[in-house]
């Protein structure tokens, strides 16, 4: 459109590379961990500054023996100034922040868990409801409704019934939950576990959080496996409820990413990708000050 060869535009994106030069000298005090999908579908590896959203680094893999080389190379001085590293519930990422940050504390993102655990309560749902003839009325209350079953028990309508006619009933939202939880003892346990933990992440109650991750009620097998992992990673959920970094800022980083990659129909090149989307992050700086002065 712009009468422009491809090997100009690669040439040009290979002259600014030099500008993303790091230093190893400093480091934030607040990381963020996270991995994104680019050339050829690998993982790579992203890391942020927790204040300010902006790009630490992105490396090619997500290796351990990679990370643990590059962040070997900044000084012990940069390397003990990092107080936090949020991150999903990847177990090596917890090793590599061990090993090369004394002083930092691990943040398990409050997104992940309560994914996790939303995830679990929903495979145990479908368990329950195949136990069902599929023209009952305990099938229906599960099979159509399935999303309010992962919503907050206070959202739901309670006055208001409808009718629906998949149980051919008129129920509000409150009342097919209640009355489908009522059909297993262990359903009824996984549901009021997750609201219970999921209003204990969103008020920083780690006291009642540490209660419900150690709690002895009969729930789902994979409802039990997501427990443990949270018992495993008992200091990094509470650490994860009580403070307010988490993942939200690689996460939003990662869907610029994944623009970037789709305007262009994607990459081949790791190299001018990673050139790419420093350019973007650059320019996207440099227009700020402009910006708020046509504003003033």
């Amino acid at each position: 459109e712009n009468n422009v060869s491809i090997n100009t535009v690669q040439r040009v994106l290979g002259n600014c590379s030099h500008r993303f030069i790091d230093s190893y000298e400093y480091l934030p005090a607040h990381l963020a961990f996270d991995e994104f999908k680019g050339v050829d579908r690998q993982l790579h590896f992203i890391c942020l500054d927790g204040d300010n959203h902006q790009v630490v680094q992105i490396l090619r893999t997500r290796y351990k023996k990679t990370l643990l080389k590059y962040f070997g190379r900044f000084s012990p001085q940069a390397r003990a100034n990092v107080k936090t590293v949020t991150m999903d519930l990847n177990f090596y990422y917890q090793n590599i922040v061990r090993a090369c940050f004394p002083n930092a504390q691990i943040v398990i993102d409050r997104f992940h868990m309560i994914q996790m655990l939303t995830r679990s309560f929903n495979s145990l749902r479908v368990q329950v409801m195949k136990t069902f003839d599929k023209r009952s009325r305990q099938y229906q209350l599960f099979k159509s409704p399935w999303k309010l079953y992962l919503k907050k028990f206070d959202e739901l309508e309670k006055i208001h019934p409808r009718y629906n006619w998949h149980y051919k009933d008129c129920l509000t939202q409150a009342q097919v939950v209640t009355e489908g939880i009522n059909t297993s003892t262990a359903l009824e346990n996984s549901y009021n576990l997750m609201q219970s933990f999921i209003q204990a992440v969103e008020t920083g109650n780690t006291h009642e959080l540490k209660s419900l991750i150690t709690s002895k009620d009969s729930i789902g097998t994979l409802m039990h496996k997501t427990l443990l992992t949270f018992k495993y990673n008992l200091t990094a959920v509470l650490n994860g409820a009580a403070l307010p970094y988490s993942n939200g800022c690689p996460e939003g980083f990662n869907r610029k990413i994944k623009q970037i990659e789709r305007t262009a129909f994607g990459y081949s090149n790791f190299i001018n990708l990673l050139t790419r989307i420093r350019l973007e992050e650059d320019l996207y700086k440099e227009k700020e000050p402009n910006s708020l002065l046509m504003v003033a």
